[in-house]
């Protein structure tokens, strides 16, 4: 039986994405593939979103952003989307979401402090989603038996 698969899409795959592959991995060890991409990749991770995952736990220092690989978005179970700018094109197969993840900075809120909020904000989202992922797949699991 397959593991469940996701793959986290922002533009430039060093905050966001990269939070939400993290904490992933942090909620779903194992029981799910878990991937992350930018539609426009920069050219490190954000040094802020690093800092405020360590403080939950989570270590991403050492991923590099990657460009969404096609074939990968054909192959993953789900694609999420973080925040309005990413785009992926639907295809057939493969489901999509979208988080609208929370903007501090739009009320003001920056530095690391946002960061947090942010982490917190995708945290919550991730462990709704390991929830399902592990829920669908015992689910089909059963059916198989």
């Amino acid at each position: 039986m397959a593991r469940p698969s996701v793959l986290f899409v922002c533009v430039k795959n060093g905050g966001k994405s990269q939070m939400a592959a993290g904490l992933m991995r942090a909620a779903a060890g194992v029981t799910v593939d878990i991937h992350s991409a930018g539609t426009k990749p920069g050219s490190a991770v954000n040094a802020l979103s690093a800092e405020s995952l360590l403080e939950v736990g989570v270590d991403i220092t050492g991923e590099t952003p990657k460009l969404v690989d096609p074939q990968l978005v054909r192959e993953v179970d789900l694609v999420v989307t973080l925040g309005r700018e990413a785009h992926v094109d639907a295809v057939p197969g493969t489901r999509f979401e979208n988080w609208d993840t929370d903007e501090p900075s739009e009320r003001g809120i920056d530095g690391l402090e946002r960061m947090r909020l942010v982490r917190d904000d995708i945290a919550a989202r991730v462990t709704d989603l390991a929830a399902r992922l592990q829920n669908e797949s015992a689910t089909e699991q059963q059916e198989i038996r």
